[in-house]
């Protein structure tokens, strides 16, 4: 039989034990991987056939650099004519003049009916020729107008032929090899942003309640070094993993040297933030 004593006695060292891997957990922090910041998939949106690809992998790549470019050469002769028919204002000029002159017959014909010199036919006649001649211009202006969208749409359509990336990167894998026909929408790209680096943590709810957007987190990167970054906490999830009670965190943190991502690391978030 154990005595009341010894049972509080060992109930109190279960306590002690316990509080202590609480303790040398909380110190340790909680165990999670590296993602990075950005990982993007890029694709053609028409079919075609590769002509230059001007980066390889590993490369780094600013944003809006082009990557990888379609034979354009059919779509740039048609932009060329588009561009010569946007430009062109033979037919708005010539509708112009036509008005004039349409004017000019209509003022003499009225002039002359103040005589009794043109009936009232006449009269009416110039003056529905004018009105054409009106509509003939709005009609030659909208002819333009349309013209200068088509050329628009066409060079807008070539841009969409070099593939360009859309971020300051890492090129993780390329697709495609110069001569190479692909359909549209084939993965051809990816691109990785690895500074910062993302971390989602899993923190049970009781802690994840007294975290905040810009909170700071300690992160532990592994052996053979044991770096310790500082970051910050971007986002708070909303919902619950209600199998494990934990919240996701996401928490930053600046890679200048550019560790790989993917790496087991501790984040560990102070007692007071």
């Amino acid at each position: 039989m154990i005595s009341n004593r010894n049972f509080f006695s060992s109930c109190s060292i279960y306590f002690v034990m316990l509080t202590s891997l609480q303790a040398a957990s909380s110190e340790v922090g909680i165990r999670a991987i590296t993602n990075p910041s950005a990982d993007i998939t890029l694709s053609f949106v028409q079919p075609g056939r590769i002509t230059k690809v001007y980066f390889k992998e590993g490369d780094f790549v600013d944003a809006n650099q082009i990557l990888i470019q379609q034979d354009d050469s059919v779509e740039q002769i048609q932009l060329a004519q588009l561009e010569a028919e946007s430009r062109n204002t033979t037919r708005i000029e010539a509708s112009k003049a036509a008005l004039a002159q349409k004017q000019v017959d209509l003022k003499k014909l009225e002039r002359a009916a103040a005589r009794n010199a043109a009936t009232e036919l006449e009269v009416e006649h110039a003056r529905l020729e004018f009105k054409m001649a009106e509509l003939s211009l709005e009609l030659s202006k909208f002819e333009h107008e349309q013209a200068i969208r088509k050329y628009e749409e066409a060079r807008k359509g070539i841009e969409r032929m070099s593939l360009k990336s859309p971020i300051d990167g890492t090129i993780e894998e390329i697709h495609v090899e110069t001569g190479e026909s692909i359909n549209a929408l084939d993965d051809v790209a990816r691109i990785v942003q690895i500074d910062p680096l993302w971390i989602d943590v899993p923190v049970n709810l009781t802690k994840a309640s007294t975290l905040k957007n810009a909170g700071v987190a300690r992160v532990t990167f592994p052996n053979p070094d044991d770096t310790i970054v500082e970051g910050k906490i971007i986002y708070v999830a909303a919902v619950a993993d209600a199998a494990s009670g934990t919240l996701r965190i996401r928490v930053e943190v600046p890679n200048k040297s550019r560790r790989p991502a993917g790496e087991h690391v501790y984040v560990h978030f102070p007692t007071s933030q």
